[in-house]
């Protein structure tokens, strides 16, 4: 028993470790001025992703018995069997964490049923499909938002159209049909989920922060490319008025200044494109070498217990 909690304690450490230096590459990368949000909002999900789901145990399962080059990580062992030796605190410990963080995350899911997501919600007709995706009024008094995670649908507050242009509010629909086309709800989830089990590392909280941003940014570039950016900067200004008692969500409306100074910014060029393959290459590599060397210091304990 010693042995194996041993051992799962050093498969954690080696993966979170090389999670840990795929993390930095990528904020470093999406550090750059260069790069579209959009190819920055992936190369977080896959950082998040890449802590969430260890890609190397599938591997270490498959191909342990032909890594004959694979050798332990020293630095990492010693963890595990201190680990091991006070196996009940810190499990402990971990699973108090644990359980707080899924309370969280459970009330955060039926707060937000509440408030336009819920079940009554699915079943009733939606007042407009935009592009294959259901639009309905509510009367919560919120900003537009993606509500559902499976079956996403745009939830409008009753009245916008009174507060908003036509213009304006197609480019509220842009930006909220981008979440709703890319299943954002869903990422989010997965994250928060991995979160809940990971909840001692602060680089998957970090992780959180960076993906809302760029999830806010990615979307205002499909409105820029729609050629309607400054209806959605005008647009914001309305809703982020409290006498037009529709208030944006607190998690869109604290990008605010990132927002506007994309919106008003000129549209990205060729150089953005190349910024983006650079991005996207440079990311993969350092991705599938983390995945190798962790391969590569975990092997051994399959090849070792077979």
């Amino acid at each position: 028993m010693h042995e194996h909690i041993a051992r799962t304690v050093y498969y954690c450490g080696v993966h979170l470790l090389y999670a840990s230096i795929v993390w930095l590459i990528a904020w470093a990368l999406t550090s750059m001025s260069r790069g579209s949000a959009t190819t920055k909002y992936w190369i977080w999900v896959a950082a998040s992703l890449n802590f969430v789901l260890p890609l190397g145990a599938m591997i270490d399962r498959s191909l342990a018995t032909h890594l004959t080059w694979a050798a332990p990580l020293e630095l990492v062992g010693p963890l595990g069997v201190g680990v091991a030796d006070h196996a009940e605190v810190v499990g402990a410990v971990w699973l108090a964490g644990a359980i707080l963080m899924l309370v969280r995350l459970l009330l955060r899911l039926r707060m937000e049923r509440e408030t336009g997501g819920g079940r009554g919600a699915f079943e009733s007709a939606p007042d407009w499909l935009v592009q294959g995706i259901a639009v309905r009024f509510t009367d919560t008094g919120q900003g537009p938002a993606v509500k559902g995670v499976l079956r996403p649908h745009i939830s409008l507050p009753a009245g916008i159209d009174g507060v908003l242009t036509e213009r304006e509010l197609k480019a509220v629909l842009v930006h909220e049909l981008t979440h709703a086309r890319r299943r954002d709800n869903l990422i989010r989830l997965i994250h928060e989920t991995g979160q809940c089990l990971l909840w001692f590392h602060p680089l998957v909280w970090v992780t959180g922060f960076r993906l809302a941003l760029y999830r806010e940014l990615s979307c205002d570039e499909a409105v820029i490319r729609s050629s309607r950016g400054r209806d959605l900067v005008t647009a914001l200004a309305k809703l982020a008025n409290p006498e037009s008692a529709l208030l944006l969500q607190a998690m869109a409306s604290s990008f605010m200044k990132d927002r506007l100074s994309r919106l008003t910014a000129s549209a990205p060029g060729r150089a953005c494109a190349a910024a983006n393959a650079l991005l996207v290459v440079v990311f993969g590599t350092v991705f599938i070498a983390g995945v190798v060397e962790t391969v590569a210091h975990t092997a051994c304990c399959f090849v070792a217990k077979k």
